[in-house]
């Protein structure tokens, strides 16, 4: 416990002070998933003691295709808070990276759920039941390890590398539009846009298949997690990069454009200070 405690304070320090430090596994072989939930757990309870809200999470790692590069093995998750949640006005914002150490960028699918995701359904259309509307998203993903370098048991425990959320414009829909959004949403082509270059391209089904199957995994784990929170109607979820986490810096314009959604591409002009 009290390993758990020390690397609880280590990595909320990183994250907070934008520092790189060392990885769990590294300090302990024997550090695995549940100690790095544990740890995970202890850094959600120090942020809300310091008045941070829990609104929603961040699925990472449903895209199989990048798995390779980061050693992953498995999906992961972590709380997103009123603190790093950022709404693109008009489908447009612009963010600082002051604090971040090495940010990459992820082109996503959000949604907002209606209620509880139900466990155990593997159904995109039941799934979709729960979710009061779906919009652009572009998650800044961030690595407080050297050279974007761990192991799978690392990833939870630096909270899942979430840094920031950018969400768009909300796409409702209304129950008898998912027939045709269950399709819509799995066979989307995204284009993610550096300063008006294609930088990579990507599809819905790249999140596990679906991005609503993304909501089931986050489901089913969490209902496995006592230490955390059930998922509740109202929390925002986005579902995991469809193209390559590209890293970014500032002075850039990116720009995620999905095809097949009819909805208005999402653009993030990122600054050098503030």
């Amino acid at each position: 416990m009290a390993d758990i405690q020390a690397t609880t304070r280590d990595l909320l320090a990183a994250y907070d002070h934008g520092k790189l430090t060392t990885t769990p596994t590294s300090r302990d072989p024997h550090f695995d998933w549940n100690m790095a939930y544990d740890v995970l757990a202890g850094i959600v309870a120090l942020r809300r003691a310091r008045g941070e809200r829990c609104i929603g999470r961040k699925i990472g790692f449903t895209n199989r295709n990048i798995w390779a590069q980061y050693g992953a093995t498995s999906p992961i998750w972590a709380p997103v808070y009123d603190s790093t949640l950022v709404y693109a006005e008009n489908n447009r914002a612009t963010l600082s990276l002051r604090g971040s150490v090495s940010p990459r960028l992820e082109p996503e699918i959000a949604f907002k759920l209606r209620g509880p995701v139900p466990v155990g359904c593997r159904d995109p259309a039941t799934i979709l039941q729960s979710i009061e509307w779906f919009a652009p998203s572009f998650e800044i993903v961030d690595c407080h390890f050297a050279d974007w370098k761990f192991k799978s048991a690392d990833s939870p425990a630096d909270q899942s590398l979430h840094w920031r959320l950018v969400v768009g414009e909300p796409c409702p829909f209304k129950p008898t539009d998912i027939p045709r959004l269950v399709t819509q949403i799995r066979d989307c082509k995204v284009a993610l846009s550096c300063n008006g270059a294609i930088r990579d391209l990507g599809v819905g089904s790249n999140a596990l298949d679906h991005p609503a199957l993304a909501l089931a995994f986050l489901a089913d784990i969490v209902a496995t997690q006592s230490k955390f929170d059930a998922l509740a109607a109202g929390e925002i979820v986005t579902t995991g990069t469809l193209t390559a986490a590209l890293p970014i810096s500032p002075g850039e314009t990116w720009t995620s454009e999905i095809s097949g959604l009819q909805n208005v591409p999402l653009t993030l002009t990122v600054r050098f200070t503030g």
